[in-house]
């Protein structure tokens, strides 16, 4: 177990190293640079070329790369151009209001996703499955921006139930009731964006398992409908999920900015579309490669999942 990780990871170092690469490039080949935001017509040559060397701008490419790696490796992901505050503190104080958000809303929907595509699978073709696969279709087709604002409308404007902005009230002491009513809408917009995919993927492994020849035999044995369904199909659908489960990791992260960004919920999503707007690079590229990174990651924690849960793949190795 312990080689088949560190082979795992040393394969996953180079990929690490070419997402950097990557993510750098595609920054410096953007029509505009960092410089242009912090510099005004009035500036001098001389002025605009003490930025340049302030911030490394007038090295070769390749120095900056490595100076950005090497700040990287260290645990320091460098300083926004705009707020000059430190990257990886901000990202430290952003990080767990998007946990908060995105972890919750994915495992509620993860459930509820569990159920409706065992249920769908188990009734190919009837009106059940039909009325999920609608839902499903809907949920893809319904922007998440849209839905959030028709939420903030109905619930947070008219109605006035719920609040509009924030993860918790101003002025008020932080306490969990106050953080549920601020997560409530988010989340749901979450939860209703993760389930449909989450659902025809359990839904497609259900069909696959329900022709295998064990349900067969239980059949044959006389077990009901339910018993086959969540008693042994439920076991084999929760292989391919694992997979589903590792890749969600990276969400954790960047899988909110939309609905953080409309709700004002103080993550990680606005800090990036913030950075995206003001052109500050330094924090595009950390968030980039924080997000590729958690890809990786992601993919190694479901092969090792993977190699715990189902004894056929240690045979194999």
């Amino acid at each position: 177990m312990a080689r088949y990780i560190i082979k795992r990871l040393l394969q996953a170092i180079p990929l690490v190293i070419l997402i950097s690469i990557i993510c750098f490039t595609l920054i410096q080949l953007a029509p505009y640079n960092a410089i242009d935001t912090m510099i005004t017509p009035m500036m001098s040559k001389e002025a605009v070329e003490l930025i340049n060397i302030k911030y490394g701008f007038d090295q070769p490419i390749y120095i900056q790369y490595f100076l950005w790696l090497k700040g990287i490796l260290s645990g320091e992901f460098g300083y926004s151009i705009i707020t000059h505050g430190s990257i990886s503190q901000d990202l430290i104080s952003r990080i767990p209001a998007t946990i908060s958000l995105v972890l919750p809303s994915y495992i509620i929907a993860l459930f509820i996703s569990i159920v409706l595509g065992l249920i769908s699978g188990a009734n190919k073709n009837k009106l059940i499955d039909k009325i999920i696969d609608g839902f499903c279709s809907i949920g893809i087709a319904i922007p998440s921006f849209w839905f959030a604002m028709i939420l903030i409308f109905i619930f947070g404007y008219k109605l006035r139930l719920l609040p509009i902005l924030g993860m918790s009230t101003i002025g008020m002491k932080p306490s969990l009731s106050d953080f549920l009513l601020h997560f409530i809408m988010p989340g749901t917009v979450l939860v209703v964006a993760f389930m449909p995919e989450l659902i025809r993927y359990v839904r497609s492994s259900t069909l696959g398992q329900i022709s295998e020849d064990y349900v067969v035999v239980q059949k044959a044995f006389g077990a009901t409908k339910r018993e086959i369904l969540f008693k042994h199909v439920f076991k084999n659908v929760l292989l391919p999920i694992v997979t589903k489960m590792g890749m969600a990791l990276p969400m954790l992260i960047t899988g909110a900015m939309i609905t953080e960004t409309v709700f004002g919920w103080p993550g990680v999503g606005p800090y990036f579309v913030t950075a995206v707007q003001s052109l500050d690079y330094p924090v595009i590229m950390a968030v980039l490669l924080l997000s590729s990174t958690l890809v990786i990651l992601g993919n190694l924690i479901s092969d090792i999942l993977y190699f715990l849960i189902d004894p056929r793949i240690k045979e194999m190795r």
